[in-house]
């Protein structure tokens, strides 16, 4: 029996940080800037280190340093990258016996193309992942399973979402979604008709707004949808002014540590999965937040979204965040 299966993405991740990378104003994108070299030069790169990612092998990692029995499910390709991948999750504990290989895709790569101290850029390659579908879970071995943690899946996967969540239901497992933004975009009524069978929902402000139809500006009137909406605990995170979290009953908030940071990479993940692994040893919620935000803010301060991520017992060197509680 495991204690918590992930799912979602697995990727090798290739960080490029170089200072001739250029932040240029440019209202011709979204962002009104990009990120830039020069046409036809030679560009040098002052690091360049190789990773593992994905949202569901990073929250793995998480569960397993939590000492907490911990599998991945989800495809790789038939490569290189693939193996380093299932080499690194199990030297961190994860168990792979429901990692499954394919060869219709390569395994999926990020590169992450940074200027240090300024912005950053991400190529990506979807390849495996992204194809997992209902006939590639093995579902009578994952039926004793006491969590589910859905990271988010997009392209084909997409389609797996609702039989999970719906065999999770069926067999009494407690499920955590972090939907990724295809889901909330693309698909956003299949995800708000399952939202009564989620026990823990992590997702961004701007998200919440788009899920709720309440401006995230208003988070008591936001909360207060998002209570009809979930069951659980429902997570909105904030960016740079942290988190606010609804157990029903309570709007818990938090800010970040002043801690600066390397990479922002898994920030999320690592926050999300801290949370729930202190749910799964039965914290509370305040803890929850605390140990989320120390395990995110672990991570951030290298390169590589599982680097710095905390092992059980530890909080990193800075403070536990306060938590301020108000009633909904």
């Amino acid at each position: 029996m495991f204690d918590v299966i992930t799912f979602g993405s697995a990727t090798r991740d290739i960080f490029v940080r170089s200072k001739d990378l250029k932040i240029i104003e440019n209202p011709g994108f979204l962002t009104g800037k990009c990120l830039a070299v020069e046409a036809g030069s030679k560009v040098h790169i002052d690091e360049l280190i190789f990773a593992s990612g994905g949202g569901g092998s990073n929250t793995a990692a998480t569960f397993a340093l939590q000492n907490l029995k911990t599998a991945y499910l989800g495809l790789i390709g038939d490569d290189a990258g693939g193996r380093e991948i299932v080499r690194e999750l199990e030297e961190l504990g994860v168990d792979t016996i429901l990692l499954k290989v394919t060869t219709k895709a390569k395994t999926p790569y990020s590169i992450i193309l940074s200027a240090p101290g300024q912005e950053r850029s991400i190529l990506v390659y979807e390849g495996a992942s992204h194809l997992l579908e209902s006939k590639d879970v093995p579902w009578e071995k994952i039926i004793e399973a006491k969590w589910f943690y859905i990271a988010g899946l997009s392209g084909a996967s997409s389609k797996v979402f609702k039989p999970l969540v719906e065999f999770a239901a069926q067999n009494k497992i407690k499920i955590a979604v972090n939907p990724s933004h295809d889901q909330i975009t693309r698909d956003l009524e299949n995800l708000k008709s399952l939202l009564n069978k989620i026990d823990i929902f992590i997702i961004n402000q701007e998200e919440a707004s788009l899920v709720a139809g309440v401006d995230y500006k208003n988070e008591q009137k936001l909360f207060k949808k998002f209570d009809e909406l979930v069951p659980g605990i429902a997570i909105m995170s904030k960016g740079p002014q942290g988190v606010a979290v609804s157990g029903g009953e309570k709007i818990y908030t938090a800010g970040i540590p002043d801690s600066g940071y390397v990479d922002r990479t898994g920030s999320g993940d690592a926050f999300g999965s801290g949370f729930v692994a202190t749910i799964i040893d039965g914290g509370t919620i305040e803890q929850a937040i605390q140990f989320g935000t120390a395990n995110a803010t672990s991570t951030i301060q290298s390169i590589g979204a599982k680097t710095g991520l905390l092992p059980k017992g530890e909080w990193g060197q800075w403070k536990k965040v306060e938590v301020t509680k108000i009633n909904l």
